[in-house]
């Protein structure tokens, strides 16, 4: 074959590959067998390999998978990817169309569309192909998934017609199929592993593993819901899905034009029955003013757009049995009552146990054994119960009584508020786990290879007791044990080796100390600069450090005056960990000292995060609010409208990036 005659056996191959793909995946409507696909696909692999100088990054081979990529690269969206401004209730809705009025003279209609339960994903075409997916990130900055975007059979490669902009993002969310994920906790069930929670937090941790063979295996979907563009082919939101699908996106026929809210609450009457058969995870209506250039004039807050609403569906509620309860102990000794039920199916996942929160909920519940209970989603990822079918009740009933001692070590308990905690903490298993956990997890110490039940088989196996521990292992103890070989225990070794360089304020959050979170740490260890200069203030000192309470002054002394913490300090001092603030982390000037800056916007050369880091190393303080306190308004692009009202009636001066850049020179 020559190389002209490969060329064009290739585009062939590629171009009915991609129809079938389309017509099987977005259609539901295969032209083609799976074995005429198969063989299809397979001359295709073997015409690139002999002709590599035809590769295509959006080839249908590239959806299988490439090598594993080592981490995902941050890139800033050109069209930042807000949040949108959320309802519960019709008056809600009604209060948001007036305030719609009041800002715009012109007619408009609504485009009513499900809000789907997924992750985010905004796409780049470039004539086109496909040349980037990142997902959300804070809104400004994502990470480049592009290499596992590429697997999602339901994401076009190459898009169908040629009135599409010459650079163009669609946006979408990426999920994963009801019936798809409940096979997929089947397996991992018989597999006896552990299932997983919701398709959602599935479908987030898919987009970012490493590996795209195992996005592939999953099976994720893309549903496109808008695209933006210098310049669009449609004016209005109800044309521009039609025009998505058009191009080869899956776009579900769950939307429609409205005039009124009569209208718009015809169809979340409509769906709020019909969304349980839906074959993907929706939990409400996203409701958007259906004309662009109403949209433009509109505009956006620092947070959301203003023309567009989305109104959340009640949270789903079942009734079931209440087998029994049991106390599971946590990290810091706080022992929390779970209720095991009769499984029952809640917001698209298989629920079988559920927080029953502290004694207090028990006793309002009037909780009593064999009960029938309704079950809820706290937020919508937690299980709850809510409250008691009595007249369901046998009558001998006995009453749930909280445990008066530990469940593991028979230690007995201490209430502290509305919660009971054990304080045997050093000989207590599940605290000690879960100590360690929270010292190896990606915001502390950030040691990878050590999951669950690999922290598991080393308390098992006695290899470690404690977190110090962790920092004596060595690649022969982990080598026999059971699910690790010689890669797995050099990664492991070379993590907490690793681990040794993280900073101060995350082996300060990383120890655990109750009420001390991620927060907390930072301000600790930017305020007192040394674990020594922390562990020697006292309650008083503590307070000074803003938002330092009585109870976190008093955790934080208890902490440090526990002999076993101290002995366990000393050997990871010993161990090279970082106790003090080094020259890279003190502040790079006192130039901002004592000085209170709210942000608002987007900026050009600093994401919120780095912006909120500028400030910080130069002495200055970021809150939250605009207040008599406030010192600056630092205003970027598009900066809340109410921030700016209010520095303005305040008379606090507002800066912007460049004035900021000239402030820290």
């Amino acid at each position: 074959m020559t190389k002209e005659q490969a060329k064009k056996r290739i585009e062939e191959l590629r171009k009915i590959l991609n129809e079938a793909n389309y017509r099987y995946y977005v259609l539901a409507k295969p032209t083609i067998s799976d074995y005429e696909y198969d063989k299809l696909l397979e001359e295709l692999e073997k015409l690139e390999k002999e002709f590599p100088e035809f590769d295509d990054p959006n080839s249908p081979t590239k959806r299988v998978g490439g090598e594993p990529v080592k981490g995902f690269k941050t890139v800033k969206h050109k069209y930042p990817m807000l949040s949108l401004e959320k309802s519960y209730n019709i008056d809600d809705l009604k209060d948001w169309i007036k305030r719609i009025k009041r800002l715009v003279n012109d007619d408009f209609t609504f485009c009513v569309e499900l809000k789907y339960d997924g992750v985010s994903l905004s796409n780049k075409y470039v004539n086109g192909r496909l040349v980037q997916s990142l997902t959300r990130g804070d809104g400004i900055y994502g990470d480049d998934v592009t290499q596992n975007a590429r697997t999602i059979r339901t994401l076009p490669l190459v898009l169908k017609g040629n009135d599409y902009p010459e650079e163009l993002y669609v946006r979408g969310e990426a999920m994963i199929a009801r019936e798809k994920f409940q096979k997929i906790n089947k397996r991992q069930e018989e597999e006896g592993k552990d299932t997983y929670m919701n398709a959602r937090n599935l479908a987030a941790g898919t987009l970012k593993q490493l590996d795209s063979k195992i996005v592939a295996q999953r099976g994720l979907d893309f549903i496109a819901y808008t695209m933006l563009a210098e310049k669009l082919p449609v004016d209005n939101q109800c044309d521009a899905l039609k025009k998505l699908e058009e191009w080869g996106f899956l776009v579900p026929h769950a939307y429609k034009k409205a005039k009124n809210i009569d209208e718009i609450m015809d169809f979340i009457l409509d769906w709020g029955v019909k969304r349980f058969d839906f074959p993907y995870d929706t939990d409400g209506v996203v409701i958007k003013v259906n004309e662009f250039d109403v949209q433009k004039k509109l505009g956006y807050t620092a947070k959301a757009p203003r023309w567009a609403m989305a109104y959340k569906f009640p949270a789903e509620r079942k009734l079931t049995r209440l087998k029994s309860v049991d106390f599971q102990v946590g990290r810091t000794g706080k022992v929390t009552p779970v209720a095991n039920l009769e499984p029952v199916e809640l917001g698209g996942s298989i629920v079988r146990r559920a927080t029953l929160h502290n004694e207090d909920n028990i006793k309002k519940l009037d909780l009593h054994e064999g009960d029938y209970v309704y079950v809820e989603k706290a937020g919508e990822v937690i299980p709850q119960v809510v409250e008691v079918e009595k007249s369901k009740r046998k009558p001998d009933a006995k009453p749930i009584e909280f445990v008066k001692k530990c469940p593991v070590c028979d230690t007995p308990l201490v209430k502290i508020g509305a919660d009971y905690f054990c304080v045997e903490s050093d000989n207590c298993l599940p605290q000690i786990k879960e100590k360690i956990k929270h010292f190896v997890s990606r915001k502390a110490m950030d040691i990878e290879g050590l999951g669950p039940e690999t922290i598991d088989l080393l308390l098992e196996k006695g290899l470690i007791h404690n977190v110090a521990d962790l920092y004596d292992l060595k690649k022969e103890d982990l080598i026999p044990l059971e699910r690790l070989g010689e890669k797995s225990a050099d990664n492991i070794i070379n993590s907490i080796e690793k681990s040794k360089s993280q900073t101060f304020e995350k082996v300060l959050y990383a120890l655990g100390i109750r009420h001390v979170g991620e927060t907390t740490a930072k301000k600790l260890a930017r305020h007192f600069k040394s674990l020594d200069a922390l562990m020697n203030a006292t309650p008083e000192e503590l307070e000074k450090v803003g938002d330092i309470g009585e109870k976190t002054a008093q955790s934080i002394k208890e902490f440090f005056e526990n002999p076993k913490n101290l002995d366990i300090i000393n050997r990871l001092r010993e161990k090279g960990l970082h106790f003090e603030l080094t020259e890279d982390e003190l502040p790079k000037s006192n130039k901002l000292q004592g000085k209170k800056f709210v942000i608002s916007g987007t900026f050009e050369h600093f994401s919120r995060d780095e912006l909120k880091k500028s400030i910080e190393e130069n002495g200055g303080k970021v809150v939250s609010s605009v207040s008599k306190n406030t010192d600056y308004l630092l205003a970027g692009e598009k900066p809340g409208p109410s921030k700016m009202e209010k520095a303005k009636k305040l008379g606090i001066p507002v800066l912007s990036e460049e004035e900021y850049l000239k402030m820290i020179a």
